[in-house]
């Protein structure tokens, strides 16, 4: 980075060191954080880790779950009372 050609974007008082990668804001020392070999600011490090980690396991049952499911339910049974009824008639 250019002497004297910014601040730090969450630390105003401190002189910049270096801009990260990503969100291209200008950061100081303490901010600065290499990951991957590249400078990255601490909120899209974390935005980079989360990525990384994939999305979040979904262990509860929403209405729109439970509703599909009785779908399925129901359009399986009818199907299997149709290969019936075709099994019955030959």
């Amino acid at each position: 980075m250019i002497h004297g050609s910014g601040r730090c974007h969450y630390h105003p008082e401190r002189t910049g060191l270096g801009v990260c990668v990503e969100c291209r804001r200008v950061i100081c020392r303490e901010c600065t954080t290499q990951f991957e070999g590249i400078n990255r600011c601490a909120r899209c490090l974390e935005q980079r880790l989360q990525a990384l980690k994939g999305p979040a396991e979904r262990r509860e049952w929403s209405a729109g779950n439970v509703l599909l499911a009785l779908v399925g339910a129901v359009v399986l049974y009818g199907g299997v009372l149709l290969l019936a009824q075709m099994a019955s008639g030959l």
